[in-house]
């Protein structure tokens, strides 16, 4: 295969957000794209629907010319990474302008707990950046954080930048701060979901149709968070607007303040930030 931009080795529920947002947004052609999924089933699902390139050989996407894309599982790591590593090698001392068009590719990684060090103890000399990304990204409303590594020169760090943009906002942080980052965006959908969960059947409770209150529920978080993004108000500020004095929504957070909703929220960022932290160890 030629002209092989963006390779990724891992096709996935990430793995696929990604490339089909490339593709839409004209970021990368299919024909640019290659995939490497060990389950058929799963390439031939990918070929179909988006009409990249696949394959069961992760060696083929050592060639990808800009982004070289790791979206497998953290505990398969070292084996993958041994495996192109020693193709890389065997490259280098057999055609040396292969390695160094290779070496110009970014690798990027979104494996959580697998810090830039191992990362580039296994691509000596590669630009590596590391990526947390979370669940919304596959509708095109992601939060990635991105922290390069020590070879990432502005051309690298612009690119992924634009790449993850496609699915989301981005923003770049240290990787010290990647597992406090863990702990709020990349577990937070876990704890809005149960939040909706919440609010829905506290409407079932008050006497709503399951339906109904689900909706009222959903379009109430979404239609919260758009108008604190797009006025930039502060959160208190619109807690404060619509809560009137001795009225129903001062005696809701009442409520909420008793039972320690706060704090509860706090406290579910740090565990998952601790989480994350001894994952990383």
């Amino acid at each position: 295969m030629t002209n092989i931009k963006f390779g990724t080795i891992g096709g996935g529920v990430m793995g696929e957000a990604l490339l089909s947002r490339l593709i839409a947004q004209k970021i990368y052609l299919p024909s640019e794209i290659l995939v490497s999924e060990p389950q058929l089933q799963r390439r031939e699902f990918l070929m179909e629907k988006y009409r990249v390139n696949t394959t069961a050989n992760n060696l083929q996407v050592i060639g990808a010319t800009e982004v070289l894309f790791l979206a497998i599982k953290p505990q398969v790591f070292e084996s993958v990474a041994l495996e192109l590593a020693v193709a890389g090698d065997g490259k280098q001392e057999h055609n040396g302008e292969t390695a160094n068009r290779k070496s110009e590719a970014v690798v990027v990684s979104i494996l959580a707990g697998v810090p830039l060090s191992k990362l580039e103890a296994a691509f000596p000399g590669r630009a590596m950046v590391r990526v947390m990304p979370n669940t919304p990204a596959t509708v095109g409303a992601g939060m990635s954080a991105i922290a390069p590594g020590k070879f990432v020169q502005p051309a690298h760090l612009e690119l992924v930048k634009r790449i993850f943009q496609a699915v989301g906002e981005v923003v770049e942080v240290p990787e010290s701060m990647l597992d406090a980052v863990t702990g709020l965006s990349g577990s937070g959908p876990g704890y809005v979901a149960i939040f909706i969960e919440a609010l829905t059947d506290g409407g079932v409770y008050a006497g709503l149709p399951r339906a109904i209150a689900a909706q009222l529920a959903l379009q109430t978080v979404l239609g919260t968070a758009k108008l604190l993004q797009e006025t930039g108000m502060h959160p208190a500020e619109l807690k404060d607007r619509v809560t009137s004095p001795g009225g129903t929504t001062i005696a809701g957070i009442a409520k909420l303040e008793s039972n320690g909703f706060r704090s509860s929220a706090i406290e579910a960022v740090k565990a998952a930030y601790l989480r994350s932290q001894e994952l990383g160890k």
